[in-house]
This record gives structure tokens, C-alpha cells and sequence, in this order.
């Protein structure tokens, strides 16, 4: 089952000494506004064909712009045997709100 990650928790662990894989799966134009550093770019679409680019023993952390596809790749990863595996609840639009005013939002 799926695990929410607060963006809290989730600021928490990159500014850690082991933070957790963050992949980041919307499109490239929603990165173009903006983007939390350090995210590994993998859009929803593209997953599928990718999950050999991410460590399978890793805590992996998905993020999209809301919650939604980042959920949809979390279950996934799942599906495809990874163990740690968390949605971060809200999305890039709740790290902008709780961890950093100054990022553009967007609708």
C-alpha cells in the first residue's frame, strides 16, 4: 500500500546524510516553471521504461504537481517490486506552500 510522505518529511530527509530518492513525474514544461533540486525527471508516461534507472532497495519518493500521478507511479513502483515506495502528499504545489514561498506555483 502506498505511503503519503509530508513535504516535511520529505525536506527533512533531503537535507539528511541518506536522503531518499526523489522522482519527479510530471512533464518537462511543469519543470521548465518549477522544480525541487536534485529530483530525478521521469514524466508518468515514461516510467514504465524506466525503473531500471532507480535503485530497487532505495526509499523512493514520487512527486507531480498535486498528489495524483505521483500516486498512480508510486503503485507502480510497487507492482514492480520496489518496497519503500511514497507519495508526496500534495505535491510540488504544497512544498511551494510549506517549504518554499518563493517557488512559482501554477495552475
Amino acid at each position: 500500500m502506498v505511503r503519503d510522505l509530508r513535504c516535511s518529511e520529505l525536506a527533512a530527509s533531503l537535507d539528511g546524510a541518506d536522503p531518499l530518492a526523489l522522482v519527479d513525474v510530471r512533464e518537462g514544461w511543469e519543470l521548465d516553471i518549477c522544480t525541487i533540486e536534485g529530483a530525478i525527471h521521469i514524466p508518468l508516461g515514461e516510467l514504465a521504461d524506466r525503473t531500471g534507472e532507480l535503485d530497487l532497495e532505495k526509499p523512493v519518493a514520487l512527486l507531480c504537481h498535486h498528489g495524483v500521478r505521483s500516486r498512480h507511479a508510486a503503485m507502480l513502483l510497487e507492482d514492480r517490486g520496489f518496497k519503500d515506495v511514497f507519495n508526496v502528499a500534495g505535491g510540488i504545489d504544497v512544498w511551494a506552500l510549506e517549504i518554499d514561498p518563493d517557488m512559482t506555483r501554477y495552475d
